[in-house]
């Protein structure tokens, strides 16, 4: 393990979409199956579905979709009126069960996460996930990408943590590791993920693979900024 300003880095903890998984083309077309599915055949309800979602062109998000980084009670909110359904616990889930079959379905690595994590892991740093996508989509994410041994705990904005930038799950990740925040880094695309870092008194690495970071992360100021997580190793070598 590594000191940094007097204090070893013992665990790293992953935001997922963004970080490890390509963000447009894996939602792109994930959504697209989704709005489809739920328009039912209505060309304007669909076109309408895709505005409030921030699809342009139906591969990209804007960099203000809520998709990019608020869990499913917020944006399946925008869907649910525009369908004319409550806004409750049961849409929610099914929107989650949608979005896992089509995402996991459409999904894209980011490089090779189960080399670096591997790597990592070999070193001795105890790995987690977190991320404002449902628990059980990251699961399956995470066992499509042959990562599920390399992690040592994996939440989503259902696990009972709370949504980031809420400390909640950082906190819940350092009692599973037995590592205090002050040991902890966490490795993320957005301003999201340096907030919950900082909310969290841990660590923060902002990597430029995400489908609008560059600007927000540096805004941030996070304790570094890296390209991808390929170079997380040599970061963590300097310190």
């Amino acid at each position: 393990m590594h000191a940094t300003n007097g204090r070893p880095i013992r665990a790293i903890l992953f935001d997922k979409d963004g970080t490890l998984v390509e963000f447009d083309r894996t939602w792109g077309p994930a959504v697209q199956v989704v709005l489809r599915h739920l328009a039912g055949g209505d060309a304007a309800l669909y076109r309408k579905l895709s505005a409030e979602s921030g699809l342009v062109d139906g591969a990209h998000f804007r960099p203000n979709s809520p998709l990019v980084d608020e869990p499913t009670s917020v944006f399946a909110a925008r869907w649910a009126r525009l369908l004319g359904r409550p806004a409750e616990t049961a849409f929610f889930g099914e929107i989650d069960r949608l979005l896992c079959e089509a995402t996991t379905a459409h999904l894209a690595a980011i490089g090779d996460p189960k080399a670096v994590m591997s790597d990592l892991a070999g070193r001795g740093y105890q790995l987690g996930l977190i991320t404002n996508d449902a628990e059980a989509t990251a699961r399956a994410h995470v066992r499509k990408l042959g990562l599920d041994h390399l992690l040592a705990f994996v939440a989503g904005y259902d696990s009972g943590f709370g949504a980031k930038p809420a400390p909640g799950p950082v906190l819940a990740f350092a009692v599973a590791v037995g590592v205090p925040t002050t040991e902890i880094v966490i490795v993320g695309d957005t301003a999201l993920d340096i907030t919950t870092a900082r909310n969290a008194r841990a660590r923060a690495v902002g990597v430029l693979t995400g489908p609008h970071s560059s600007d927000s992360l540096r805004l941030a100021k996070p304790d570094a900024v890296i390209a991808s997580i390929a170079q997380l190793s040599v970061w963590l070598e300097s310190q």
